[in-house]
């Protein structure tokens, strides 16, 4: 009888020990974070929705009304909600080394850096690195890679803020087994190459990636792009090229391209699609049609743009490349002897036969000097040639080439080029995506040593605020997709560019109402506003418009990866 009446109270106190354990259970949390209420932009191109975003780890697990509770949760009533944005072409390779955080882009909204425009970082040999290093200007760092694989790994092995991915630069391989000269690879040669690329892509490149105005790799002929696409091709990738001119054999070099996607058998992809300088600004509907025309045919032909009326690279884009042979220091060389130089300088007042003539395509008022490594000169900064050159009482031809000796180096250039109408017609293109064709850096350090070209801080928020918002070129959805879903189904990339369970999670909150961009070419600088949160892979990077510190990006490899020998 005793017992029985100590038992009572002991299963009473179990029983009511297993329905609080079932209640704790049930009170867990769910996920991770939930981003409540706000207008979901999944990147498919439809309408929105209202709803809520849930992430568990790395992963988006649910989308819509989402019930339960997380860890934390974020309010994003009336913000989009979109998937992160991608940078279809950056020239983040150093400074994401410098600095990891990817301040300019992250406070747009991009998550994913794509690089390769015709140079990666890898295969490199050692005379290469070497080289590479005595050339490097403002940014200095150690090479601690040798292969395009093992650099990605790097950077993530480092930690990096936004996802990393790239093309195997042709330039970067033809380097490797032929140096800077304009010669053809012989049969061996070229084997070699075309194994380059293969490991390249074994190790997760997208693809090929040229870029044919530039010496070394102006140099390449039609049927080496097209040997070294094949290779890519049969590892799924694509081929992604600054073409060999953008202005007066414009629709020669959309012809080109189209040959080698056919040829290899690889999509191609137009970077930076442009008509460059006046006389060639009325043949885009031209180059639309032949794109057109490819696409019916079953090509994936696809381009992408930065949204600006002026490029930006050096003043070697003003010189012919017969000059640049040899390299960067054999250039130089040449540029000392005065016959070479009244060659050079009578080319460059004429139209460029078989290379792509910036400076007459801009004019000597239209190039403002932006990026020189020797402190001398870095006070021209933000000035024109034209102006240098009449503080020096020189030819701006003259002046190209004596800035250029005494800075040894290329010297950035800011080239003004193209028809604000040209840049409108094309963001309403459905097979254009975008790429901010700079680096992406902080407004802080040893960046501020030289100038910058405004899309490094602003392309992706130019685009939802100028064109988007204020002009309605396009709908918001139709931005988002062509930011996310569209690039990552070029690049073969599988569950991200989209909000949807099972994807990572890299996810962007911004203001529609608000995001615009600050930069301008007097005062390059300046970040962009309107973007509050970011995500990467579930991991808060930016809170509140200010960058956690946190570098949870990760390599971005691509269909070739581990399976391409």
């Amino acid at each position: 009888m005793t017992s029985s009446r100590r038992f009572v109270p002991s299963v009473l106190l179990l029983a009511s020990s297993m329905l609080l354990s079932a209640s704790v259970v049930a009170q867990a949390p769910s996920y991770d974070l939930i981003i409540r209420g706000g207008t979901i932009y999944d990147g498919s191109g439809q309408p929105p929705i209202v709803g809520d975003v849930a992430i568990k780890d790395d992963r988006i697990v649910a989308v819509g009304k989402v019930a339960g509770t997380a860890k934390s949760e974020v309010q994003a009533r009336g913000m989009a909600v979109a998937p992160g944005f991608i940078n279809m072409l950056s020239w983040a390779t150093e400074s994401l080394i410098v600095d990891p955080r990817s301040q300019s882009d992250i406070r747009q909204g991009v998550t994913l850096e794509v690089m390769g425009e015709g140079w990666s970082m890898g295969p490199l040999s050692p005379a290469m690195k070497a080289q590479e290093i005595e050339r490097q200007g403002d940014l200095k760092f150690p090479i601690e890679w040798t292969s395009l694989g093992d650099y990605l790994g790097y950077l993530e092995k480092r930690g990096v803020s936004t996802n990393v991915a790239s093309f195997v630069g042709a330039a970067t391989v033809r380097v490797h087994e032929l140096g800077e000269g304009d010669v053809d690879p012989t049969p061996a040669q070229l084997d070699r190459m075309r194994a380059l690329v293969r490991q390249a892509m074994n190790e997760g490149a997208m693809g090929v990636g040229s870029s044919l105005i530039y010496a070394p790799g102006s140099y390449a002929e039609t049927d080496e792009l097209v040997a070294l696409t094949s290779e890519a091709a049969k590892c799924g990738g694509m081929y992604i090229s600054h073409m060999r001119s953008e202005g007066d054999r414009l629709e020669e070099a959309v012809d080109e391209l189209i040959e080698i996607s056919r040829r290899s058998g690889a999509p191609a992809e137009i970077y930076h699609l442009k008509m460059a300088g006046r006389s060639n600004w009325g043949k885009l509907d031209a180059v639309v049609k032949k794109i057109e025309a490819a696409r019916a045919a079953g090509q994936r032909i696809t381009t992408d743009m930065y949204t600006y009326t002026a490029g930006a690279t050096g003043l070697d884009a003003a010189m012919p490349t017969w000059v640049q042979a040899g390299g960067l220091e054999a250039w130089i060389e040449r540029l000392k002897d005065p016959a070479t130089r009244a060659r050079v300088a009578a080319e460059m007042q004429q139209p460029g036969s078989d290379w792509e003539n910036l400076y007459l395509g801009a004019g000597a008022d239209k190039m403002i000097l932006s990026g020189f490594k020797n402190e001398k000169l870095k006070p021209l900064t933000g000035k024109t040639l034209a102006e240098v050159a009449a503080m020096r009482g020189k030819s701006p031809e003259e002046t190209a080439m004596d800035l250029v000796v005494e800075d040894g180096s290329r010297v950035g250039t800011v080239y003004f080029l193209m028809s604000e109408d040209n840049v409108r017609k094309q963001i309403q293109l459905p097979w254009m995506s975008f790429g901010s064709d700079g680096a992406s850096q902080a407004a802080e350090g040893d960046f501020l040593k030289s100038g910058a070209h405004p899309r490094t801080y602003g392309n992706f928020a130019r685009l939802l605020g100028r064109y988007v918002r204020d002009e309605k070129l396009i709908s918001l959805e139709q931005a988002v997709y062509r930011l996310t879903t569209l690039p990552a189904t070029n690049l073969g990339i599988k569950e991200r560019g989209a909000l949807k369970p099972g994807y990572y999670a890299d996810v962007v909150v911004f203001d529609p109402a608000k995001v615009a961009d600050r930069s301008t070419f007097e005062d390059p600088h300046q970040y962009s506003v309107g973007v509050r949160d970011v995500f990467v892979n579930g991991v808060a990077v930016l809170r509140n418009g200010e960058h956690s510190g946190a570098t949870p990006g990760r390599a971005v490899r691509g269909a070739g990866w581990n399976r391409c020998r």
